[in-house]
């Protein structure tokens, strides 16, 4: 890895960073991987997420291309999600960052726990 780059983090980056890797987006994404998933099916398996949040999670992950929704012909008709190739793409990064999150988090509980003793937020 080139640690030498200047890391840059401009506008639209910064925009589909907090579109794909948001609360509800992980979730669903983690989903999609294993396999498509109708709208009920992805409520279920996130029930802490709203029908609104869940939906606008769908419309954003579509609009980047991440994800598609497909049209199944039945009646009623409903509503597939899938991961896209390019979605796919996104399970490796998300993965060393979960492990970093993982091997770290010892650390970061420390640092949390030491900042709300000095600032005194018991947070």
């Amino acid at each position: 890895m080139d640690t030498d780059r200047e890391l840059r983090i401009d506008a639209p980056h910064r925009e589909l960073l907090d579109q794909v890797l948001d609360k509800w987006s992980l979730g669903v994404l983690n989903e999609l991987c294993e396999r498509p998933c109708r709208f009920n099916e992805l409520r279920r398996a996130i029930p802490a997420v709203t029908q609104k949040s869940l939906t606008a999670t769908l419309r954003r992950l579509e609009r980047n291309g991440v994800i598609e929704r497909e049209v199944v012909s039945t009646r009623p008709v409903a509503i597939r999600y899938r991961i896209t190739p390019l979605g796919k793409t996104l399970r490796q990064p998300i993965d060393v960052l979960l492990a970093w999150a993982g091997e770290h988090m010892p650390a970061i509980e420390q640092a949390r726990d030491a900042f709300d003793l000095r600032e005194g937020t018991g947070l």
